[in-house]
């Protein structure tokens, strides 16, 4: 478990400045373009932009979460998993009113572009515990229809690995206490970059 962790952090590290820029103008193109009803000019993309992977753009205002929307598997090309993310989280996140005009100069924008979803297989509570309090991953909690997802991130806030699994858990809809009961759990890691609008 150790090694997949470090190899996909290892595939995460390699995009460029340049390319993690691009990313950032298309996010606020994507957003302001919609806001004032203009047309995104997409412009020349690198080859690395146009693979398949999967992303998420969070938008806070003053430090608070302003909205957050993605995706954790791959569905298509990067740079327009952003573009869709990115008017998502501005207008589309059920939890806050769309974005006005007026609070763009307050906004910033974090991309994180996730790795590919790893089962983690635990014999105990404990074994889990132990794991992420080590490595600090994003998380996904599925059972039956439920599933919720914390982005790495999320640890700033929720330090305790116990805090941050029952919180998952009522995230998707679960009793708090949920994955001690050995329920399916994945990890991932994320590359994040952020800047203002």
């Amino acid at each position: 478990m150790i090694l997949l962790v470090l190899s996909a952090m290892l595939r995460l590290l390699t995009m460029n400045q340049k390319n993690k820029q691009q990313l950032l103008n298309l996010a606020k193109k994507a957003i302001t373009s919609s806001l004032f009803g203009q047309k995104l000019n997409i412009g020349h993309l690198p080859p690395e932009l146009t693979l398949s992977q999967a992303s998420f753009v969070t938008l806070t205002k003053a430090g608070e979460l302003r909205g957050c929307i993605g995706h954790l598997l791959p569905i298509q090309p990067l740079y327009l998993d952003v573009i869709e993310n990115a008017r998502a989280a501005a207008f589309d996140d059920f939890r806050f009113p769309p974005l006005a005009p007026s609070e763009l100069p307050q906004i910033e924008i974090e991309i994180s572009i996730l790795d590919l979803p790893q089962k983690f297989f635990y014999s105990s509570p404990q074994e889990l515990i132990a794991f992420l309090s080590q490595h600090h991953p994003g998380v996904i909690i599925k059972k039956a229809f439920h599933q919720a997802t914390f982005l790495p991130q999320v640890w700033e806030e929720l330090k305790n690995p116990a805090d941050f699994m029952n919180q998952l858990c009522q995230k998707a809809g679960l009793p708090a206490t949920e994955w001690r009961k050995m329920s399916e759990v994945e990890i991932y890691h994320v590359s994040s970059f952020s800047t203002f609008i």
